[in-house]
């Protein structure tokens, strides 16, 4: 019965659901950790101190990664060069006809 359900989606579907089943455990245990009192003592701190920790890693990887991209891109050629090409193939257009 299984393999027949899992013939019937694609695997980017199955990978779907997995991801969203995930998210929402991942929602429903980070809750109860959160607010049950007596979890409350022990994990709080630490509940909120890796997802805050997890978002700033990410926002300064992301960050990194901009600035990896743009001191290594060449920059563009001067506009003055790109209008002197475009002059050029119009006159060897003009001149090939």
């Amino acid at each position: 019965m299984v393999m027949m359900v899992m013939t019937m989606i694609s695997k980017d579907q199955a990978i779907g659901w997995i991801i969203l089943i995930a998210c929402i455990a991942t929602a429903i245990s980070y809750s109860i950790l959160l607010f049950w009192p007596p979890m409350r003592e022990v994990f709080w701190f630490w509940l909120i101190a890796i997802p805050v920790w997890i978002a700033l890693m990410a926002v300064l990887a992301i960050g990194a990664w901009i600035g990896w991209t743009m001191a290594t891109t060449p920059p563009p050629k001067p506009i003055e060069e790109i209008e002197a090409e475009i002059e050029k193939e119009g006159k060897e257009a003009e001149g090939g006809s």
